[in-house]
């Protein structure tokens, strides 16, 4: 058996950050193979309760390694409506890599040894996508009656839809935004999650019946009271995170000061980056500093880089974190991409003030340096700011990528809807119901920002509550 996992190939660094072609270029046939045919087939494959939605790992890939690729697409399929989505952006050594028998113990994230999942289940979602293979809806003449609205398009209101569809469950999704996807769309860049591959999965749930109205904001246009009456019989609420945290410090207002949400958004959904063809535009500085240390910062500091070198500015971003790069939430894989682009990280920094020019333009970013103390309440080492350790940094651009809040549009006019301190919806962890019978929800409304996968494990446990809920109707 080969010990060593294939390699991936990526697109050289050189070339990459001049465009938003996707960089991680896939396994071919002869790859893929050759990783599935190091699993060893555990008796008791950990690597399943690694899985937020319980995908059979063991025997997709047998039946990968058996070339029998369409049994492998639906054993997949059987668990998670986006394969070729979550093989390209899950991490997967945070999840069932960690989990593998093959990594090594100790090890904070999953070790080189185990094996590639992730990249095999892209290889076999893309196949799926290529050979145009459905799943087909499970006739029941019980749920064919009853239609279920979903309010937001992102990974947890997608795969909540999906999931009732193939059920025969009427579904309609309600977005607020001009295109589906959610977070998908406006907050992962194409080079990370190429935009034919989100419009594949997406169009798949549409030839399962699900319908989309796209501009339609519930709790503005129409309550969750309106919905019901208008003949819904339940309803998800996949509202997600959208609003973004600030620093909090002077100067936060200046021009050229953006939350990541806002960058990313302009970018990803509203093709800022081929401004004028597209009438959205964005600044881009000489000097740019991300801040923060999860995947959002990741996104947008390569997203800004690679803007320099496509304005012909000589790149200069920067990653300023106040950790080190080891309590980084971000993907390894990505800090890696980050680095191999040039992004420079400044660690253990504490932004303290923005300053700008007479025209209300930041110019200078004054920091901070910190050390390491006691564990704080999420058993990450607590930052100390250094006394009489202040600096400053040119800075003509700052994304600010410290997390997001509630989207708290809906439950600001839905008194009933019961949330916690933080604005996030309260539900039952059995069932995801909230405080309303007949609601439900999951993804990043529910207890914050988290991964897609997460979002996508509660909203499968939301999907089968709701069917049990409409057969007791």
């Amino acid at each position: 058996m080969k010990k060593e996992p294939v390699k991936i190939k990526e697109k050289d660094s050189a070339l990459r950050v001049k465009n938003f072609e996707e960089v991680v270029q896939g396994f071919s046939e002869i790859e893929a193979l050759e990783e599935a045919m190091r699993c060893i087939q555990c008796k008791n494959p950990q690597c399943i309760s690694g899985c937020p939605v319980g995908i059979d790992i063991k025997a997709f890939i047998r039946e990968l390694s058996k070339k029998d690729y369409d049994s492998a697409y639906f054993t997949i399929r059987k668990n998670n409506n986006f394969p070729s989505i979550c093989g390209r952006i899950c991490p997967a050594e945070y999840q069932c890599r960690k989990a593998c028998v093959f990594t090594k113990k100790g090890k904070p994230f999953a070790s080189k040894e185990s094996i590639n999942i992730h990249f095999l289940e892209r290889f076999i979602g893309d196949h799926g996508a290529k050979k145009g293979l459905e799943v087909k809806i499970v006739k029941n003449e019980k749920l064919s009656k009853f239609k279920v609205a979903v309010v937001g398009s992102g990974p947890a209101g997608l795969c909540c839809a999906g999931e009732l569809a193939r059920n025969g469950v009427k579904v309609s999704v309600f977005e607020g935004l001009h295109k589906t996807g959610g977070v998908l769309r406006y907050g992962i860049p194409a080079f990370r999650l190429p935009r034919n591959v989100l419009d594949f999965e997406i169009d798949s749930l549409k030839k399962l019946g699900v319908e989309i109205s796209l501009n339609f904001i519930v709790g503005k246009a129409k309550t969750i009271d309106e919905l019901f009456s208008e003949g819904f019989s339940a309803i998800f609420l996949g509202l997600g995170a959208g609003i973004p945290s600030f620093l909090g410090i002077p100067g936060e207002n200046l021009c050229n000061v953006y939350s990541a949400n806002e960058f990313l958004t302009r970018v990803n959904l509203m093709s800022a980056h081929i401004f004028p063809a597209y009438h959205t535009p964005i600044n881009i500085g000489k000097h740019i500093v991300v801040i923060g240390g999860g995947n959002t910062a990741m996104d947008a500091a390569r997203v800004a880089i690679r803007l320099q070198h496509m304005n012909a500015i000589k790149p200069d971003t920067t990653i300023s974190y106040r950790r080190t790069e080891v309590e980084m939430p971000s993907r390894r894989l990505e800090i890696e991409h980050a680095k191999e682009e040039g992004i420079k990280f400044d660690i253990l920094v504490k932004p303290e003030e923005f300053t700008g020019d007479e025209k209300g333009f930041v110019t200078k970013m004054r920091s901070s340096r910190c050390k390491l103390g006691e564990p704080d309440n999420t058993g990450r080492r607590k930052p100390v700011v250094i006394p009489d350790s202040l600096f400053e940094v040119d800075c003509d651009l700052a994304v600010i990528a410290i997390g997001l809040g509630a989207n708290q549009m809906l439950t600001r006019v839905t008194p009933q809807l019961k949330t916690d301190k933080y604005g996030d919806v309260i539900v039952n962890s059995e069932n995801m119901e909230t405080s309303i019978k007949g609601v439900f929800a999951g993804g990043d409304i529910v207890g914050g920002e988290g991964t897609v996968i997460e979002a996508l494990g509660m909203a499968k446990k939301a999907a089968s509550a709701i069917i049990e809920h409409l057969l007791r109707l």
